[in-house]
């Protein structure tokens, strides 16, 4: 039997696990699309009504925009854009260079940085949004595939700690809520999979485009934990893990939630 439940305040938050002890069976991995309002999900299937195609468009620009000072871009490297089909489906990865996993966009400024020579772009500036946005669009349709074995095999094992950790004024781990009750209402919002395959993502509360990591802060200021660093070995970390979770699911970016 489904069974839906409405929480208005902190002291729900609180109870949550209490409340529903005996009441979540399994959880089934969907999308966060699946969990949105037709409107919501009628917005992210029409390219000219999606809002984040603002800053596909800005990607795009920028893939053949020279910067830097060894004068390339995007394009002079990789040609056109079709050559990263697939790319997005396999991150976070591990580097041997550095020994660490290594997100999207933490490839992105290496590339800026390293191959051409220019400034790193901030992790949630439209430039950067822009760019992860338009690379990860050509793989729309595409499984997410990451890797947790060999060398990233500890990189999960952390993730996944870090996601079943209780922490914060509330107690809560990740796991309360994307595990135990997708598909419950928190407020005016409906707990999802929390699956990462349609960042970057455009949210209506937002009212821009955020990553990931944006999402990882935000949940650990509603349970009263302290955020961490965009780009964090954590946050990366976790990355991998929910990637692993959501393996299987297409790539929707750029997606459209609440």
């Amino acid at each position: 039997m489904k069974y839906t439940k409405y929480i208005t305040s902190a002291a729900g938050l609180l109870g949550l696990g209490a409340i529903l002890v005996a009441c979540a069976p399994a959880p089934t991995m969907k999308t966060g699309y699946d969990f949105a309002i037709p409107e919501t999900q009628a917005m992210q299937d029409d390219d000219f009504s999606n809002p984040a195609f603002v800053w596909v468009d800005i990607g795009e620009e920028q893939w053949s925009t020279v910067d830097g000072e060894a004068g390339k871009s995007c394009e002079s490297c990789h040609g056109d854009a079709s050559s990263m089909k697939g790319i997005s489906t396999s991150y976070p990865k591990y580097n041997a260079d550095d020994g660490k996993m290594r997100t999207l966009q933490h490839q992105i400024n290496f590339e800026r940085t390293e191959r051409m020579k220019a400034k790193a772009w901030k992790w949630e500036g439209d430039e950067m949004l822009g760019m992860a946005s338009f690379v990860k669009n050509q793989s729309k349709g595409m499984p997410l595939n990451v890797s947790i074995e060999g060398e990233a095999a500890p990189f999960y094992e952390a993730g996944k700690a870090f996601y079943l950790q209780r922490r914060g004024g509330l107690d809560m781990s990740c796991k309360n809520c994307h595990m135990d009750y997708p598909g419950v209402k928190i407020r005016a919002n409906v707990l999802t999979n929390g699956l990462p395959n349609g960042f970057p993502t455009y949210r209506l509360k937002w009212q821009k485009p955020g990553s990931v990591h944006r999402r990882f802060r935000g949940c650990n200021k509603n349970i009263r934990a302290q955020p961490l660093k965009y780009g964090s070995d954590e946050y990366t970390n976790l990355e991998l893990y929910v990637a692993w979770r959501g393996r299987g699911l297409p790539v929707e970016t750029p997606a459209v939630r609440n």
